[in-house]
């Protein structure tokens, strides 16, 4: 008989959650499963704004003719070359930041909101700071120091366009990265931290065999989620070279740009699309097993 009330009670609670999540469910499927399903349906179409005939099926056509577009090389090359540099400067200078910061000082905290401060620009704005204040031959920031050791303008966006953007998005992300692991290195155990220094051990010896593991898990997190964002960058690269000079500096989202809004070929933007959604899940999901793999061997300890 308990068993039988257990069962009813257990029946009971399984339908008021179904009935209590049921609404965001449909909303979260609405909202994402949806515009997923008909971009891949708009993949295998011939579906051009210009043509008359847009609504031939054309099965794997888009993915194959993409996959031989002369631009589709360069923007999985320079999407990767974003991604990887991007993370190297944020995390490396994130961590160095971090340890800096760890202990408070005179101006400790206007130092850290100067350094914070360029997460709360939006991306637009950042571009065109950087375009028209910092690295603009002529009136440029940086164009003074140039002059003053006696070279010429040097276009930047022109000469050397992805350090230009791997500039802009590096100063963008670095506060991200040094927030996250300025909480981390605050989270170490600072009596360990003192023993090691009355054993004899130096600061770098404290930072590379003591704070360097402990942000492991901080540094996996941080690249995962910027990762996730650098794949899709779009506002900084159409500010300021429209993926120019050539393909130098087109990503996979602005050559998804390029093909639907430029050129009007729904079709091909769409399988685009869907194979930019291909690699950053494929990137995800290694990061989240590099998190989860980090996680385990922590708590193992």
């Amino acid at each position: 008989m308990l068993a039988t009330v257990q069962t009813v009670r257990r029946g009971r609670l399984r339908w008021t959650t179904l009935c209590m999540t049921s609404p965001s469910l449909l909303l979260l499927f609405l909202w994402m499963a949806v515009p997923l399903l008909m971009t891949l349906y708009f993949s295998v179409e011939h579906y051009n704004l210009m043509s008359a005939n847009r609504t031939r099926l054309v099965g794997f056509e888009n993915y194959l003719y993409l996959l031989r577009e002369p631009g589709f090389p360069d923007a999985v090359r320079n999407s990767l070359i974003i991604l990887v540099s991007v993370v190297a400067v944020t995390i490396t200078g994130g961590t160095l930041l971090a340890w800096l910061f760890e202990e408070d000082f005179l101006g400790c905290r206007i130092a850290r909101f100067l350094i914070i401060a360029p997460f709360f620009v939006m991306p637009t704005v950042s571009a065109l700071l950087w375009k028209n204040l910092m690295l603009h031959p002529i009136y440029g920031l940086m164009a003074f120091p140039v002059r003053a050791i006696g070279f010429g303008p040097i276009d930047w966006f022109g000469r050397t366009p992805m350090l230009a953007i791997v500039l802009i998005l590096s100063w963008e992300w670095l506060p991200f990265a040094f927030l996250i692991l300025l909480t981390s290195v605050q989270s170490f155990n600072r009596e360990l931290k003192e023993a090691a220094i009355i054993d004899g051990a130096g600061p770098w010896a404290v930072f590379r065999y003591l704070i360097l593991p402990h942000l492991k898990r901080a540094i996996s997190a941080v690249i995962m989620i910027e990762a996730i964002f650098l794949l899709s960058t779009f506002a900084e690269i159409l500010i300021t070279t429209s993926g120019g000079p050539g393909t130098a500096t087109t990503n996979l989202t602005f050559l998804v740009y390029s093909l639907g809004l430029l050129q009007f070929d729904i079709g091909m933007a769409s399988a685009g699309g869907m194979i930019a959604v291909v690699l950053a899940n494929v990137a995800t999901f290694f990061l989240m097993q590099t998190v989860a793999r980090e996680f385990r061997s922590t708590q193992a300890v």
